[in-house]
């Protein structure tokens, strides 16, 4: 059974960087790798918070929470910057 991860950004350059490596990282014979643009996904921000994402880059994998360096708080996500 295939595995899900998601990466949850913001589209700043930190994130950016933060998705090619990621994607270039994960095996994907054994994750579905799902991108999350949370700068136009913004209906996901509530989601995103319920999986204990608290910044971006973040990565969802196996149901745990990893903060990738610091690009914006979820705060400033949801604030429009």
């Amino acid at each position: 059974m295939m595995k899900k991860a998601v990466f949850y950004h913001a589209g700043c350059p930190v994130c950016i960087a933060a998705e090619q490596q990621v994607l270039d990282a994960l095996d994907r014979r054994r994750y579905q790798v799902e991108i999350v643009h949370l700068g136009e996904e913004r209906s996901r921000i509530t989601e995103a918070e319920q999986a204990g994402i608290q910044s971006v880059p973040a990565l969802l994998l196996d149901g745990a929470t990893f903060h990738i360096n610091f690009g914006a708080s979820l705060a400033d996500v949801k604030g429009g910057a």
